[in-house]
């Protein structure tokens, strides 16, 4: 298990997945060579695979605790989601479950659960399979989503033939809609103990920062602004599934400004050990601090 102390806040990662098998080139279309061979020296092990040419980037949830209530940003894929165009998602089964059991937390005990956009993995386990039937795995939860996403995909899956986020709107998001335990957000919202919501629109419509304030130290949640540490020193280096080139870039560098200008604690939803930094302004941009506090 790992944690960090956020001032009275404690973030734990709760992993679901950590691999060496996304082909570089193909998840960043603007990928070079010699800005790995640049980098090599702290991309691998941790972050690529030279020898495949692989990235090696995580799936994980961050479990806050705060003011007395627990809150999860981003669930990841979940278990038994049926995602054909995704063969490693594809019927998954993880102990994610037990991970988050051995941070203390059962479902139950969860009083916000927040998606920082709403692509396949980030909403996969705000919903469980139980006879037949997709429910909210945490039943006495907030769901927090953005307004922006949410009616983007709500209306791209208005045809039952093309369900959007390889089928995730429908049974990880939709369930709890109906289930009425969603909060739908627009703009800049500040929320209790020091949590605040900011769009940064771009990889999908609706993407937001979650920024933490405590006790004078900051963190800031980022969900797929950042997907890998080399986004750091290259970020106009878009993923494959950024929705707005521009925008994502746009966002992308306001954030790591923001970081580097705040001190906050970046907290990504995918890249790799020790998970999570310090940013750090150069002359040409921006460089990671890892201070290997994970």
């Amino acid at each position: 298990m790992t944690s960090v102390t956020i001032g009275s806040a404690t973030v734990q990662r709760i992993e679901e997945s950590y691999l060496a098998a996304y082909d570089a080139r193909t998840f960043f279309p603007d990928w070079d060579d010699a800005a790995a061979t640049r980098h090599a020296a702290w991309l691998a092990p941790h972050h690529y695979d030279p020898a495949s040419g692989c990235l090696k980037l995580s799936i994980h949830s961050w479990l806050l605790t705060l003011g007395g209530k627990r809150i999860l940003i981003d669930t990841c894929v979940g278990n038994q989601k049926v995602r054909p165009a995704r063969p490693r998602w594809n019927g998954m089964e993880t102990p994610w479950l037990q991970r988050l059991a051995a941070a203390g937390v059962r479902p139950d005990q969860i009083d916000m659960v927040m998606c920082t956009h709403l692509h396949a993995d980030h909403v996969g386990w705000n919903t469980r399979l139980e006879d037949g039937r997709w429910v909210p795995t945490f039943a006495k939860a907030t769901y927090v989503f953005s307004r922006a996403d949410y009616d983007h995909y709500a209306a791209l899956d208005a045809d039952p033939a093309t369900p959007v986020n390889h089928g995730s709107f429908r049974d990880s998001v939709q369930p709890v809609v109906e289930a009425g335990l969603a909060r739908m957000v627009t703009g800049a919202v500040a929320l209790d103990d020091g949590l605040r919501i900011e769009p940064a629109p771009g990889h999908t419509p609706g993407t937001v920062t979650i920024e933490l304030e405590s006790r004078g130290e900051k963190a800031l949640f980022c969900g797929d602004i950042v997907h890998h540490a080399i986004q750091i020193h290259h970020p106009d280096w878009n993923s494959f599934a950024c929705e707005d080139a521009e925008g994502a870039r746009r966002s992308r560098r306001a954030t790591l400004a923001q970081c580097a200008d705040s001190g906050a604690r970046l907290l990504p939803c995918h890249m790799g050990a020790p998970f999570t930094c310090r940013i750090d302004h150069t002359a040409s941009g921006f460089m990671p601090r890892f201070d290997g506090e994970f």
